[in-house]
């Protein structure tokens, strides 16, 4: 029965009888008679194996001695390619067994194996290829993108300039403390602008290790209020609100490891990203909490949270939701590489009420680092 079972599967058993000699045992397999007169297989029932598999007559010989050893294992031959009666290549194994103190030997058509592992390493070959083609693509985006935000420096230079021309106007003061917000909302702009131009083809440059000075490491808690004097006026505009979450100590130590200027960027720009996708007349928060050797930053909107098929690419390069063209996709991207490049981390998560939360967290700055 096993026989049987095996040359249902395209597997010819063969018990040696002498050095040269095989019995078939079961049935025969439908491909036999493809390599030897079907006379041959159905009337004696016996083969002279290298007279049929020439490609074995190296292999019977390891497979004696593998016999003689009366090991329980398996003697694999490797795959060989051989021509039928008709021309046509097939693909076979053969593999020695000793059992029951007989010595079989099975012979295996691999043409559907074959065949698939083909096409599994043709498809390999395709992916790769592709693979590249993505690559090169994203070298082009890179390139473009590297571009436009030269061009955009000129501009918001510009812009700035105009800003600092109208101080000497005579506004009222409300007028002029919003020209300031202005100006400075520019000068940061700027000098993101620079840091990107300045890394955009090195970005190996954001693993680079760095000093850690306790007296001028940054606090969380004056960033985040800083952001909100700063973005404030805008969020007026469209009737919605950004505040700091009540339950924060201010008088607790918020301070945590990195540079003021990119701490500020990284609030800003989830703070910018959370007002984009807020309706009117909600509210942006804040929030801080100690988080044994870290500090955890929270950003809470009331938005409709983001789709699960833009999860798992949400802080990589040049990913954006759906219906928000204008934007390449750069901010979130900015973010993560700069908080992790302090040994921080950064995540998002959908809020149970509704909207989203996205948080980072940065370690604390220690005397001993």
């Amino acid at each position: 029965m096993t026989a049987d079972i095996l040359a249902a599967l395209n597997i010819l058993v063969l018990e040696r009888l002498d050095v040269d000699s095989f019995s078939i045992t079961g049935t025969v397999p439908d491909w036999l008679t493809d390599f030897c007169p079907k006379k041959v297989v159905l009337e004696t029932g016996r083969l002279i194996l290298k007279e049929v598999f020439p490609f074995l007559e190296n292999f019977l010989i390891d497979a004696e001695e593998f016999w003689l050893l009366r090991a329980e294992k398996k003697l694999k031959s490797g795959i060989w390619y051989q021509l039928d009666l008709s021309g046509k290549e097939s693909h076979f194994e053969a593999i020695a067994v000793y059992v029951d103190s007989k010595k079989y030997l099975l012979i295996e058509s691999l043409d559907e194996t074959y065949k698939e592992k083909q096409y599994i390493i043709q498809k390999a070959r395709e992916n790769e290829l592709y693979y590249q083609y993505i690559v090169k693509e994203n070298q082009k985006k890179e390139v473009l993108i590297h571009c436009i935000i030269h061009d955009m420096a000129g501009q918001l230079s510009a812009i700035h300039g105009c800003l600092s021309l109208l101080q000497f106007e005579n506004f009222t003061q409300q007028v002029r403390d919003i020209l300031e917000i202005g100006k400075i909302q520019c000068h940061r702009q700027e000098m993101l602008i620079r840091e990107i131009l300045d890394g955009f083809s090195a970005e190996v440059k954001s693993l680079e290790t760095f000093a850690v000075d306790l007296d001028k490491a940054p606090s969380a808690l004056i960033s985040a209020q800083d952001i909100i004097q700063l973005l404030s006026p805008s969020f007026a505009l469209n009737k919605m609100q950004l505040r700091l979450a009540a339950n924060i100590d201010v008088t607790a130590d918020w301070r945590v490891i990195g540079d003021e200027s990119r701490l500020n960027r990284v609030i800003a720009n989830l703070v910018e990203n959370a007002f984009r996708h807020s309706p009117l007349e909600s509210t942006v928060t804040i929030g801080l909490e100690q988080d044994g050797d870290y500090i955890l930053v929270s950003v809470d909107d009331e938005g409709s949270g983001v789709p699960a098929e833009n999860l798992e690419s949400l802080f990589q390069k040049f990913s954006q939701g759906k219906g928000k063209s204008g934007r390449v996709g750069l901010g979130l991207y900015s973010c993560r590489i700069t908080v992790e490049r302090w040994g921080g981390k950064i995540g998002y998560s959908p809020r149970p009420e509704g909207g989203s939360r996205f948080w980072f967290r940065l370690p604390k700055p220690r005397r001993n680092e």
